[in-house]
């Protein structure tokens, strides 16, 4: 077992750190047990990513970064990691008494060889990288560095390479502490290195140091080879690391071996087995992708809450501008396209002028889109009393958010009344809408047939129920009844019942939730001035599967089936009205 430390806090650190580890996944042929020293967000993110990668033979423990902060605050560092980096020179404290030796890495080093080999120098005692620290705790080093970093500063003002500046002035003066390792255990790619005299052919390379602010723009002579290997693990597919290590026993992560039972039982010959498999698999999900600040709290608050693909990007602008409070998306996404992605906020000035959008990565993984999943975790990420439950594909009225705030608090929404609202939904065939300004220019462009009521020609069932009629002349909220298939966009508390993640692909993936909300005695309350309008697109995959396999159309009711015996189960007599809804033939989105 190899134990590795990490100082990792931050956003852009918790994104950097899963390149170093995979890596270190790809070449390793040993257990290993991180030892992450992060800040609260950071933590927060990393927790969720590494419980949902399971990988095998890979332990993570974490230790709180602000603890040790006194410690090292006094000294003055001009370095761009800032604080943190001088928190190497405290973790012989940070980590347990009981553990020896660690490998300390910083999150910008790429692996090019199995870490095993690094480990093996321990032999030959230890240096930086290397911490022996039961030995460097029986040399009083805790002391020691703090005595040598109060003289060295009275002579300069601050330290300019962070805790390196103190390593060196410590290993100056104790030269008998340090054990040098051969340089190709950090080819250091930074302005002043001559990183070239290090190594002779690619085969004698073993870490990659991006140690400098310029990062991947680095000039280095061969800077287009790192550059690629680099690339080649950030953009590589994470769930191959998923791998077991043969003839290496280790305990499974957690949930892996109920989740091998489970896939056990599965029968392959099922025509249903697609649906199946995709319901058991559990996706590597990154929260929080981006740099991201938390709204302030507010009582009424409201964050739109939506999930997307890869193939709907282009709709993030457009909805930026017509949503200006928070919102919480899934994307679901691949290794590369997570990069894509990134660049593609990067180079949008109305994107990344958004600090209130939080990006939630959940990694491709299977042959269906697990589109109640992706809702779920972008619900559960949402900091705000109540939800906005959209999809992508719809673009809300200008002043919809405001509206709903001013709703929730006239309403008086919350403990004492259980209600959701619901957002009267239209769309248009038209590529180029005049977005409606109001609802008399919405009912204009009604009348002119430039918009319908949603899926009015495919599947009216669908938003029959809210009662457009009513709409038009409404001045007040007014409650509707559930009804078979009824699927609205509605604003519910943040706590409200999650989706049913059976439904992956396409097909009553809303129907379902809303019939939860009626059996938990949801309030349905129409607001008379509220609306979104649904863009045309191409049609996705999983609707194409749908309108032309009987097979999967079939798999669908089933799942229609066991959800609604399910909802007897917990509901009991309560459920029966929701027999109806199952006798339909065709079925919504």
């Amino acid at each position: 077992l190899l134990h590795v430390a990490i100082v990792c806090a931050g956003l852009n650190s918790s994104r950097e750190v899963v390149t170093l580890v995979k890596s270190m996944l790809f070449y390793r042929k040993n257990p290993l047990h991180l030892h992450l020293v992060t800040d609260a967000v950071a933590r927060s993110i990393l927790e969720t990513l590494f419980r949902t990668w399971m990988v095998p033979a890979l332990g993570v423990s974490f230790y709180d970064a602000d603890q040790p902060k006194p410690q090292i605050s006094w000294i003055p560092n001009k370095h761009y990691s800032g604080l943190y980096g001088l928190m190497k020179l405290v973790l012989p404290g940070i980590l347990p008494p009981g553990l020896a030796q660690v490998i300390v890495l910083d999150t910008d080093v790429t692996f090019a060889s199995d870490i095993a080999e690094l480990w093996a120098l321990f032999a030959y005692f230890s240096g930086v990288i290397l911490l022996w620290l039961d030995r460097l705790r029986r040399a009083g080093w805790e002391q020691m560095w703090q005595l040598t970093a109060r003289r060295e500063l009275l002579t300069h003002p601050a330290t300019s390479l962070a805790d390196q500046d103190i390593f060196n002035a410590v290993i100056k003066e104790h030269p008998g502490l340090v054990q040098p390792l051969p340089c190709v255990w950090n080819v250091q790619l930074s302005d002043h290195t001559l990183a070239e005299l290090c190594y002779l052919e690619a085969a004698d390379l073993k870490v990659i140091h991006w140690n400098s602010p310029k990062k991947l723009r680095v000039k280095n002579k061969h800077a287009e080879f790192f550059r690629n290997l680099y690339l080649t693990f950030l953009g590589y597919d994470g769930n191959l690391l998923r791998r077991e290590l043969f003839g290496c026993p280790s305990q499974p992560p957690t949930g892996a071996e109920q989740l091998q039972q489970s896939l056990a039982q599965l029968d392959e010959e099922d025509a249903c087995f697609e649906f199946r498999q995709q319901q058991l698999t559990v996706h590597r999900v990154h929260i929080t992708f981006l740099p991201h600040k938390p709204p302030p709290p507010r009582p009424h608050d409201v964050t739109l809450v939506a999930q997307l693909s890869m193939d709907r990007l282009q709709m993030l602008e457009a909805l930026c501008r017509h949503w200006p409070g928070p919102m919480s998306l899934a994307l679901y996404l691949t290794d590369a396209e997570a990069q894509q992605f990134l660049h593609f906020v990067e180079a949008s000035p109305v994107l990344s002028a958004r600090q209130d959008v939080a990006y939630h990565v959940v990694y491709r993984e299977g042959p269906l889109y697990p589109v109640n999943q992706l809702r779920n975790v972008a619900l559960a990420q949402a900091l705000t009393p109540y939800v906005f439950l959209s999809d992508i594909d719809f673009l809300p009225a200008y002043s919809l958010y405001d509206y709903l705030r001013a709703s929730i608090e006239q309403l008086g929404l919350g403990s004492l009344r259980k209600a959701a609202l619901v957002v009267p939904a239209f769309e248009t065939l038209r590529y180029r809408l005049s977005f409606p300004r109001s609802k008399a220019e919405l009912l204009a462009l009604l009348d002119a047939g430039a918009l319908s009521t949603f899926r009015y020609h495919e599947w009216p069932r669908g938003h029959a129920a809210t009662d457009y009629a009513s709409w038009r002349e409404a001045q007040a909220p007014y409650r509707v009844q559930w009804a078979a298939d009824y699927e609205p966009y509605v604003v519910v508390p943040r706590d409200c019942p999650r989706y049913d993640p059976r439904f992956v692909g396409f097909g009553w993936n809303k129907v379902a939730h809303i019939m939860e909300l009626d059996a938990q005695e949801y309030e349905l309350l129409v607001l008379p001035e509220a609306f979104t309008i649904h863009l045309p697109h191409t049609p996705s995959l999983d609707i194409s599967r749908f309108r032309s396999s009987p097979a999967y159309r079939a798999c669908l009711q089933a799942l229609k089936e066991e959800f609604h015996q399910d909802l007897s189960r917990r509901y009991g007599a309560a459920a029966l009205k929701y027999l109806t809804a199952l006798q339909r033939p065709r079925s919504p989105v």
